[in-house]
């Protein structure tokens, strides 16, 4: 049975499956695994307060010795956001492409972490890894320098084809290596992990050219300021943005500090390509008439920081939306996000400004693959078993009926959820227990230190208010000698509701009397009795429950 065991492959998803982002996988074999992969998610609208949300990565802790390495597809967020923090848990050799270990090293400088071992890999190179050999294999994403990964083991080879788009016009001119993955498909794939993100829209996704030909137009027509907000890490729309700049004579501006990030990291490794004097400082922009500006800016999902929401809200220090300026919103909306960018977009009329969006216009193509080249894909790598990764659970189900129509036995098919351990040999590929996962929380410096307890206190605050009750009383005879005082934040307007506010004074002095009536000297008691008349109280009242917050002062008085 041990030997059965150790024979099998396993297949872990931490996160990114069921979901959009946090993507992180390990694969283990023996006593050797490797990670996939480690990115961070948005944080939903009932997550108040929280910056960003990183797996839980609780398994890989508790086998940190077994670890050998960690293997990134692309530069993105939702694959490397996560990487600083996970680092300060476990110590782990980083490997990647150029630009992809450039942006990571950009970010462990803000962290502070500088004992990290970076490792860059070009496609076509591989890397051994303990039972594990990782070939690197050239994809087209919308990020330079993107990837998926043939591994090698002792069961079988297992591709993961990381987020991809067939592009047989991509900017940098590298074509994604089908030849690769076609070769490997003839040699026999034990099991695909394939992108699922865009598998409910049918065709092909166009060439991010079209978007450079919809700039040149754009440019071309437009004699007013132009802002686009688009992704930082979309390298190759930065690109053709600053291409139209210089084609129609505009100084080019930064503004967001993960755009001027990236674009810093980008130009240093020779993937952004501007003429010299192309970029100038933002706050030399009045030196410059309207018609010679190209801003480029962060705040394409309506992230309430954003360079782009601090313009359309009259926060941002440097910057302010005029009439006339044409904005630009080079992207789509993550799901979940719709409500946010369009009250960006609405505030951004109310100031006179010109909006371009996807739904107008061809301003942003997918970066990843549609239906037909998620087949071309799995025709060529002709998988014995199939694994849809990278998508909501109805992503994965469409990734896995679209498997089916190629030829895939549905056993064969494994729709697994964040957590799963999916062991796999020749003979079969099934789910066997689980791992620990989850979300982590990060909020602002804080990393896990707010869970469901502390989330449903903040929405509980934010949908009903406060009310804190002070009283001040004799510790050693339980009598009162100051208050009760009714202290209100965000329930009702204490100057227009006098009388709701005596009365519940009232209602808590006879709370007091009742606990003085039956002895109770006990804090916890009289604390509770307080919460729970004036709770009743106020919802008989008003049909209204804020958080009651009960506070007793002790004062020592000899009688």
């Amino acid at each position: 049975m041990a030997q059965t065991k150790k024979n099998k492959l396993k297949i872990i998803p931490l996160g990114g499956l069921g979901e959009i982002g946090k993507n992180i996988t390990a694969v283990e074999y023996d006593n050797d695994i490797i990670v996939i992969d480690c990115g961070m998610a948005f944080p939903e609208d009932e997550m108040l307060g929280i910056d960003i949300v990183i797996p839980d990565i609780t398994y890989l802790i508790k086998n940190k010795d077994k670890l050998r390495g960690l293997f990134l597809t692309h530069g993105h967020e939702d694959h490397i956001g996560a990487i600083p923090y996970v680092l300060k848990k476990i110590n782990i050799p980083v490997y990647g492409t150029k630009l992809t270990i450039g942006l990571v090293g950009n970010k462990l400088l803000e962290h502070k972490l500088d004992e990290v071992s970076l490792n860059v890999v070009k496609p076509g190179e591989h890397v051994k890894a303990g039972n594990f050999k990782i070939n690197f294999i050239g994809t087209n994403h919308s990020i330079p320098d993107s990837v998926g990964f043939a591994i090698e083991t002792p069961v079988g080879t297992m591709i993961h084809t990381g987020d991809f788009k067939i592009d047989y016009t991509p900017i940098n001119g590298n074509v994604i290596d089908l030849n690769a993955f076609a070769e490997f498909g003839r040699k026999g794939v034990l099991i695909a992990l394939s992108d699922s993100t865009n598998v409910e829209r049918t065709g092909y996704t166009q060439s991010e050219r079209v978007v450079g030909n919809k700039f040149m137009d754009i440019f071309k027509k437009c004699n007013q300021r132009i802002i686009v907000a688009t992704f930082a890490s979309n390298i190759h729309r930065v690109q053709q943005i600053v291409n139209a700049a210089v084609a129609y004579n505009r100084k080019v501006a930064v503004s967001g500090r993960s755009m001027v990030n990236v674009i810093k990291v980008a130009q240093e490794l020779g993937y952004l390509e501007t003429p010299e004097d192309t970029f100038i400082n933002i706050n030399d922009l009045k030196k410059y008439k309207d018609e010679e500006i190209a801003l480029i800016t962060t705040g394409s999902q309506g992230e309430p920081m954003s360079a782009l929401t601090r313009m359309a809200n009259s926060d941002h220090k440097k910057l302010e939306i005029k009439e006339g300026d044409m904005v630009i919103i080079s992207a789509n909306p993550i799901p979940g996000n719709e409500k946010t960018v369009a009250r960006v977009i609405n505030m951004l009329y109310k100031k006179g400004a010109d909006v371009l969006y996807d739904t107008l216009e061809e301003i942003h193509v997918s970066g990843h693959a549609r239906q037909e080249e998620l087949k071309l894909m799995l025709t060529l790598l002709k998988p014995k078993f199939f694994m849809p990764v990278h998508g909501e659970f109805r992503h994965l189900k469409h990734h896995a009926k679209l498997a089916m129509e190629l030829g895939i036995k549905e056993e064969n098919i494994i729709i697994a959820q964040t957590g799963d351990v999916v062991e796999v040999n020749n003979k079969s590929a099934q789910v066997n227990g689980t791992v620990p996962s989850g979300n982590i929380l990060v909020d602002g410096l804080g990393v896990g230190d707010v869970g469901n307890i502390v989330l449903r206190d903040r929405k509980h605050l934010s949908e009903n208010g406060l009310i804190i009750v002070v009283i001040t009383m004799n510790k050693s005879t339980g009598e009162i000698i100051s208050g009760p005082d009714i202290i209100s934040r965000g329930f009702v307007y204490v100057r227009e509701n006098i009388d709701l506010i005596e009365e519940s004074r009232e209602n808590v002095n006879i709370a007091l009397n009742k606990c003085k009536d039956s002895g109770t000297k006990d804090w916890g008691t009289i604390k509770n009795t307080i919460k729970d008349d004036l709770s009743g109280f106020i919802y008989d009242r008003i049909q209204r429950s804020p958080m009651i917050l009960p506070i007793i002062m002790e004062v020592n008085m000899k009688q």
